[in-house]
């Protein structure tokens, strides 16, 4: 029988007393490592109150003009309101000669210390009140009547300037410095404690009830702005795939063109050269080639249940029968063409028709009940859109749309990739309008483009 001894190491060093420690010895520890970061470490550091922000609507509603440049101020001067308070009831605590003044300037300047070093005026009004105990003689301790509305309103501020913990940290100290008066006068003088730690509990429950507030919003706005821009960033990646699969079928359907008619030349020609035969056989190649990876390519764009349309993509020449859709579904539009009508790239005829399908289908949405217009001009150098409404009858039946701005993102991309110009903006009747143009290049440019190209 083999007999086997196991020995256990025991930690060694501070990481392994520091886990033999009890939780509860921990708890302590890192109680009192709040205590002197938040009360101890740096208290008299220069922290000076920043203005008061008058960026926002209501403060400029009840600040209008040079009157926000003084609102800025505005805490600072509650701050100082509450000093010259406090030196005046320091003063009228006793009667007449130095002692009085010394006692205002006791209650007063650690209210004004709150402006510049926080936690500093929360010490120096501890102090004070034992001082200003001495000077007022009054059987009323440990807060004379100075030093209590001092010492609630030093609480106060500090508990807005710095946060929850420390707030909690100086009400603790405050309750122990009474204690320790009780203790140790308790049976000579009359002890105002308990209604300084009354109020002031109450006044830092509120400030910290506010704080959390302010943050749970801050929290929201932030959290907001990173749902609203992904919103953004995913309706952008939809309509680019929205686009790139409506130009697959017309650049599919040009490529199969090219195929068949490269296919089919040779058969025109009587006795066409080896070399020609050749030259058509190549194109006919690569349109296969391209066309195959076009399909390839949108593949990874399309959704699983995607299924391409069998009709044509809609060009301006269908621009009628959309007119006809949005009349039966109430929309009153009139349609006016300018210029020499032509036709136009099919990517560009679709884009065309998709922004003013977009542009419709916005004011159905958006203002029920207006009237609205489409301009097409076929103009030098491109293709002009013009699609304004006018202002709804009834604003007040209209309900807000989940999906607004949406549609604009997809028309400025639509123009964007035809590298064309596009505004949109609320008319001045208080409508909407939307105004685009597409560059075409002329039939003497594409020849030169493709001369260039080969």
């Amino acid at each position: 029988m083999t007999e086997t001894t196991q020995t256990q190491t025991t930690p060694s060093g501070r990481y392994g007393a520091s886990q033999q420690r009890s939780p509860e010895f921990r708890l302590a520890a890192d109680a009192l490592r709040g205590l002197r970061q938040d009360l101890f470490h740096d208290a008299f550091a220069y922290r000076p109150l920043p203005r008061r922000s008058v960026e926002g609507r209501p403060a400029r509603r009840l600040f209008p003009g040079r009157t926000g440049k003084y609102a800025a101020w505005a805490p600072h001067a509650l701050v100082g309101a509450a000093a010259v308070v406090s030196l005046l009831v320091g003063w009228a605590s006793v009667s007449g000669g130095p002692a009085s003044l010394l006692a205002g300037l006791l209650a007063a300047i650690p209210v004004l210390l709150t402006l510049v070093r926080p936690v500093g005026a929360f010490w120096l009004s501890l102090a004070a009140a034992v001082v200003s105990s001495m000077i007022v003689g009054t059987f009323d301790w440990p807060w004379p009547p100075g030093s209590f509305l001092t010492h609630l309103t030093v609480l106060t501020v500090v508990a807005i300037r710095t946060r929850p913990r420390t707030a909690a940290w100086m009400w603790a100290l405050t309750a122990a410095y009474a204690f320790l008066v009780e203790t140790l006068f308790g049976d000579l003088v009359s002890s105002n404690s308990a209604p300084m730690l009354l109020l002031s509990a109450l006044a830092l429950l509120a400030v910290t009830v506010w704080h959390i507030r302010r943050s749970a919003k801050e929290e929201v706005t932030a959290q907001q702005t990173v749902t609203a821009h992904e919103r953004s960033r995913r309706t952008l990646l939809e309509e680019r795939t929205t686009i790139a699969r409506e130009l697959h079928d017309v650049v599919a359907h040009h490529m199969s063109v090219v195929a068949i008619q490269a296919e089919a030349a040779p058969y025109r020609v009587e006795n066409p050269p080896p070399e020609l035969e050749k030259a058509f056989a190549t194109i006919r190649e690569n349109a296969v080639a391209a066309l195959t990876e076009l399909r390839r390519v949108l593949g990874v764009v399309r959704a699983e249940d995607y299924e391409a349309p069998e009709a044509p993509q809609p060009t301006l020449a269908d621009l009628d029968t959309l007119l006809a859709n949005v009349r039966e579904a109430g929309l009153t539009v009139d349609k006016a063409v300018t210029g020499a009508v032509r036709e136009l790239p099919q990517g560009v005829e679709l884009s065309a028709y998709r922004i003013v399908q977009e542009a419709l289908s916005n004011t159905l949405r958006h203002a029920p009940g207006a009237d609205a217009r489409v301009e097409v001009g076929y103009v030098l150098g491109g293709l002009g859109l013009r699609i304004v409404n006018g202002p709804p009858p009834e604003p007040s039946l209209i309900k807000p749309s989940p999906g607004a701005g949406h549609g604009i993102t997809g028309m400025r991309e639509r123009v964007s990739m035809l590298n064309g110009e596009m505004t949109a903006g609320p008319a001045e009747d208080g409508g909407y309008e939307v105004t685009v143009f597409l560059p075409v290049p002329s039939a003497v440019e594409r020849a030169d483009d493709s001369g260039a190209g080969a």
